[in-house]
């Protein structure tokens, strides 16, 4: 692929009812300058996520850049997109530590599911779209969505809320009042701003009451006097350096963990696809495969070194609806702009210094709205719970999955949690559609999107596009878009 990009018009901003399109790009300043809003909408959930998962955020900040640049070659230049970190794998991640495997453990896992993912966008790349919403059918993806999501509760109420509850609850109220009140841009980065707000109460009230008597994220539940912050670590820090790697070690076991994140990614990127096909009036179905397959890759390179898991973000999509500039050019400069704050050792001290009460507040929101995205993809393909083939498979499969329910086959080898109720859902779904009497499975046949398409997914659900932070647009009425795609205009969740 040639790095090359047609300057659109006179390379200022387009004019209401127009906009760049991927081929396309402004002058180079401004361009760089959409470009760093790219790197500030993916900047709160890509680091974030990396510390609640236990790995470095430097190398993953890094690697996310890394891996936006694989992406886009992969897709030739017809996605814009940015790869941050995936919340898809938090909860199989948990697991993992909770069974006693390390970070080793973790990437192995990790990249054993990309390396799946990846194969997986072969297949659809040759078998066509469709293939996706015939194995994973919207009351199925949804489950699983939220399965993922409500099973990280007790990670919130075991190990950070409890590091400081009225931090963690003035971080979480600020984080809604943000996401509320604020507009646009400002809204899709409520998380930044709630751990910026969370870091300084934490610093005001060391210096006001002291040093705080419970738990930490080392003191294995112990509860001790320490200050909410500590930058003994940042002061250490080189300006300048290589982030840490971490070697992959490779469990079957484990990996059974993090392999339901795939289904959630291959939601995701579905998604992403057709809202981006919507917004430019592109037919990119045919790319569907091939943008799950450069996610699939974008996570082995990633885990590979130790990074954490990729994931197109819909935080950039609302960057894109707010500029209405869809050039790929913007994403190889926040790409480049990730790799260089990862080679910045101080940065990734004070972003691993993040106080547990702060990241309570903040996860408390985030996990919670991971499992509702599953509830929204039923509200919006319009699963019909009255159907048994629906309600009784999902049903067990959640409780399954939230529960941590586990099936034991030996001393080494067990299914629980995540895995196992991911299992149930899928094919206890398909086992009930095939055992189901004819009128059943014809009131299936009616939800919307049982056929056909690659259908909504995890941050795309017809006409509004969520994002990890909370934030969403509203998808543009097709009636109304010229050549290249108009967006919708940006407002908060209601």
């Amino acid at each position: 692929m040639a790095f090359s990009w047609k300057l659109y018009g006179d390379g200022k901003t387009p004019p209401i009812g127009e906009a760049v399109a991927p081929d396309e790009r402004l002058t180079w300043p401004r361009t760089i300058g959409i470009g760093a809003q790219h790197v500030v909408a993916m900047f709160g959930a890509t680091f974030v996520f990396p510390i609640v998962m236990g790995l470095n955020p430097n190398l993953a900040i890094m690697m996310s850049g890394i891996a936006t640049i694989i992406f886009l070659l992969i897709v030739a230049g017809k996605i814009p997109s940015y790869l941050g970190t995936s919340a898809s794998f938090v909860g199989g991640v948990a697991a993992i530590r909770a069974q006693g495997g390390d970070s080793s453990d973790v990437v192995g896992s990790i990249l054993i599911a990309g390396a799946v993912l990846a194969i997986v966008g072969l297949i659809i790349h040759f078998a066509g779209a469709g293939v996706v919403h015939r194995v994973l059918p919207p009351a199925v993806t949804g489950a699983v969505v939220m399965l993922i999501g409500f099973n990280l509760a007790p990670v919130v109420a075991g190990i950070y809320w409890p590091q400081d509850q009225w931090v963690a609850l003035l971080t979480m109220a600020f984080v809604i009042v943000c996401s509320l009140v604020l507009r646009g841009f400002w809204a899709r980065i409520s998380i930044l701003l709630g751990l910026v707000f969370g870091y300084l109460v934490s610093w005001i009230f060391d210096k006001a009451f002291g040093q705080i008597h419970s738990i930490t994220g080392s003191s294995n539940g112990e509860q001790i006097d320490h200050f909410r912050t500590d930058f003994s670590g940042v002061g250490k820090a080189d300006w300048i350096g290589f982030p840490p790697l971490t070697a992959p070690h490779f469990s079957f076991n484990f990996a059974l963990l993090v392999l339901p994140a795939v289904i959630a990614l291959i939601a995701e990127n579905a998604g992403h696809v057709k809202a981006v096909s919507e917004m430019t009036k592109r037919d990119l179905d045919p790319m569907l495969g091939r943008a799950i397959l450069a996610d699939g890759v974008g996570t082995v390179v990633a885990s590979s070194v130790g990074g954490s898991p990729t994931t197109t973000y819909a935080e950039n999509i609302g960057v894109m609806a707010a500029t209405r500039v869809y050039s790929t050019a913007a994403y190889y400069v926040a790409a480049i702009v990730a790799i260089l704050l990862g080679l910045c050792p101080k940065f990734g001290a004070l972003v691993a210094a993040t106080p547990g009460g702060v990241l309570g507040g903040i996860t408390v929101i985030l996990y919670g709205m991971i499992g509702l995205l599953g509830a929204k993809i039923w509200k919006e393909n319009r699963v019909d719970f009255a159907n048994p083939i629906n309600l009784v498979p999902l049903a067990a499969g959640i409780i399954i999955g939230i529960g941590g329910v586990a099936l034991v086959f030996s001393d080494t080898f067990s299914l629980s949690g995540i895995a196992l109720g991911t299992i149930v859902a899928v094919v206890g779904w398909h086992v009930a559609r095939v055992l189901a009497p004819e009128e059943m499975r014809t009131a299936l046949r009616s939800e919307a999107g049982y056929y056909g398409g690659t259908g909504p997914a995890v941050g795309e659900f017809g006409v509004h596009e969520v994002s990890e932070t909370g934030a969403d647009y509203e998808s543009p009425d097709p009636s109304s878009v010229d050549q290249v795609g108009r967006p919708g205009t940006p407002h908060n969740n209601r």
